[in-house]
């Protein structure tokens, strides 16, 4: 197992442990927890020994293999593949010793090598090292492409696979999930949750550590302290701990004040000077218990937008793509002949494998690229607020925040779109403020500064716009889970309309009620949610698999024998007597007629959402055809009666449903 003792661990003059105590048993799943900056990466250089304790000590035992991702960025022009099996070291160790003993003409040597090598999993290495590149989201035909040909979040999952690839007993991971989307990330889960040692990760996506860790540590105030269970459970069991000790504190200040109180009346007179003095020694003896001091927690709220056009926008065979890479070449085609509209309230989220294109498909609507054919037509007053998925792709790593704000009102300035925002600089000083940017982190240079820093910076300048749609891509990459929280919060009380492509499924569930699938080519409505969107997932990576299979199999192989029907086992009802038959009659009848009425009401209520889905389908596609402002106006106004209609008799739906339900089961 691993212990830390006593632990003093510090980084210049802050204090991140302070003689902090924790242990881990073998084979446990640990999600590691705490503020930015609390300690957590420091706790991990610890453990692989790259920073040392200042005082206390820990013990891991020296027997384990340990495996994690590396952080630098890799450059070198070898083969995917191939960078990826020399992550195995157990492999490289066994190799060297073959060529080592060859070298050494010993034959008893070279036997053991060999026995060795094909230990380490010699002969199906490369089979392995592709499955892990392959389920991180690479195409096959990327297997044996350079490293250094990717960009730098596809090297790092290069370096993610390198990790996976190295048997371990120990395995940590600082963030794994910040360069994956959501299908890599469904198969990663998949992947931890088969690893059979003992795993330490440190991850702000809830979901993601709720699904692999069984044990969670919490860095507060340079303590450590252990919860068992998952991030769910730790949340409830810590805000069940904060609630008593509030109620403790509570408490004891009172029993403290009576007490103070009797020693102020009495310590003056002789006749009580005794019972005062041993009251003082109580006082002192007391434990105290601390006040619930919850940890700084960050909120913002967008700002009511000046109007919400219906619709936000109407897309007419749309392609989406990029222009020639040369003058005179054929323009980059991804995603083809989209009509869609996006309405005023809409919360979308945009699912689809790596490559499929929903960051295209944002990338256009944002007008950072132009549609390569058909016609984006934007409602009047559309005032668009674009996260990108690279921040540095809105921010100017020379420029400081300050100077990021001004531009942006000079920008907003020239083109008419101010809305009543204050531009003074003292203002703008004070609205970075709110965003957590206070003091000379106003004039620090955005290069400088972390990826939540850049984050909450673009965050600050999205608000400020007061935008009506929101296009959001992967707006958590590098937010912890308080500001993640506090980005969930801000989107629901959002008035306008959200386009969301992200990884965090907690985000997801929270903010958005449809989603659009990008997919082979086009988009379409995914009609199910999130759970139905993983299990699609994993049904189309399991296809994959044995596609490759089938791909790889020998064409003489024989066919496989057809298994034998199975007999059909169920148990068969138990003999009724007449008397008791008859009785079940009687309450079936009965329960038909409780349940008449409220059927009857159901299939009206079905009748009537069929009939307004129509109505409402109808009025959608129309809005694909009509580019006159105002009749689209009209439309957006029609379509909005007709939302609401749907939405109570949905209400009414459930509730049916739900009175049918309870009768049955009576």
């Amino acid at each position: 197992m691993i212990t830390v003792k006593n632990i003093v661990l510090r980084r210049g003059t802050k204090v991140l442990l302070d003689k902090a105590s924790v242990t881990l048993n073998p084979g446990e799943k640990i999600g590691l927890v705490g503020r930015n900056g609390a300690g957590k990466s420091s706790l991990f250089r610890l453990l692989d020994r790259t920073l040392h304790e200042d005082g206390g000590d820990f013990y891991v035992p020296p027997q384990w293999r340990m495996a994690q991702v590396a952080q630098d960025m890799p450059e070198t022009d070898m083969p995917a593949t191939q960078y990826v099996v020399e992550g195995d070291v157990t492999l490289l160790a066994a190799q060297k010793e073959v060529e080592a003993a060859e070298a050494s003409d010993d034959g008893e040597r070279m036997g053991n090598a060999y026995m060795a090598l094909h230990d380490a999993g010699a002969h199906d290495a490369p089979a392995r090292a592709q499955a892990l590149i392959l389920g991180l989201g690479f195409r096959i035909d990327e297997l044996e492409r350079p490293v250094d040909s990717f960009s730098g979040g596809w090297r790092m999952r290069l370096q993610l696979a390198r990790a996976l690839m190295c048997p371990s007993e120990l395995l940590l991971l600082d963030e794994p999930t910040n360069h994956l989307d959501l299908d890599a990330l469904v198969w990663l889960e998949a992947w931890l949750q088969r690893y059979q040692g003992t795993m330490l990760v440190i991850s702000h996506d809830r979901e993601f550590l709720d699904a692999v860790t069984d044990v969670t540590v919490h860095i507060e105030r340079a303590q450590l302290t252990r919860y068992g269970g998952n991030y769910s459970k730790f949340e409830d069991m810590r805000a069940e701990q904060m609630a008593l000790q509030a109620t403790a504190f509570s408490k004891q200040q009172e029993k403290m004040a009576h007490l103070q109180k009797f020693i102020d009346r009495f310590k003056a007179k002789a006749s009580k000077a005794k019972q005062a003095q041993s009251r003082v020694k109580a006082l002192e003896r007391m434990e105290k218990i601390g006040p619930v001091l919850a940890e700084a927690d960050f909120n913002f709220e967008f700002s009511e937008p000046q109007n919400l056009p219906n619709p936000m926008l109407a897309m007419q065979n749309v392609d989406f793509g990029y222009p020639p890479a040369e003058p005179g070449g054929e323009p980059i085609t991804i995603v083809r002949g989209v009509s869609r509209s996006v309405l005023a309230g809409q919360r979308i989220g945009i699912l689809g494998a790596n490559g499929q294109g929903k960051s295209t498909v944002v990338k256009t609507i944002a007008r950072d690229l132009d549609a390569l054919a058909g016609q984006v037509t934007e409602g009047k007053g559309l005032n668009i607020g674009y996260f990108a998925q690279q921040e540095l792709d809105v921010l100017r790593p020379t420029d400081t925040p300050l100077e990021h704000m001004i531009r942006l009102v000079k920008d907003c300035t020239a083109q008419g779109r101010l809305q009543g925002q204050s531009t003074r600089e003292q203002d703008l000083r004070s609205f970075l403020g709110s965003f957590n940017f206070t003091g000379d982190q106003v004039k620090q240079a955005v290069g400088s500064m972390s990826g939540g820093e850049k984050a909450r910076l673009v965050l600050c300048m999205i608000v400020w716009q007061r935008p009506n749609l929101l296009l959001l891509d992967e707006p958590t990459n590098h937010l912890d889970l308080a500001t993640r929280e506090a980005l969930s919060m801000a989107l629901n009380e959002f008035e306008g309309t959200v386009m969301l492509v992200s990884h965090d499924r907690a985000l997801l569930r929270a903010v958005c009620d449809e989603f659009w699938l990008v997919s082979r080519g086009g988009i379409a409505p995914f009609d199910g949610d999130l759970d139905d969107y993983q299990r699609y997932l994993l049904e189309v990576a399991k296809e994959s698999r044995e596609a490759q299979k089938r791909e790889q199999r020998d064409q003489t192989k024989a066919p496989e024998p057809v298994a034998a029907p199975v007999a059909d086992t169920a148990p068969p009802s138990p003999n009724r007597t007449p008397e008791q038959r008859k009785q079940d009659a009687h309450k079936r009848q009965q329960l038909n007629e409780q349940l008449k009425p409220l059927k009857k009401s159901l299939d009206q209520t079905d009748k009537k959402l069929l009939a307004l889905n129509e109505e409402k389908a109808a009025l959608e596609a129309s809005l694909l055809e009509e580019t006159a402002p105002a009749k689209l106006a009209e439309a957006g106004r029609q379509l909005k009666a007709l939302g609401e209609s749907i939405e109570a008799l949905e209400a009414q739906w459930l509730e049916l449903t739900e009175q049918i339900e309870v009768a049955s089961a009576e």
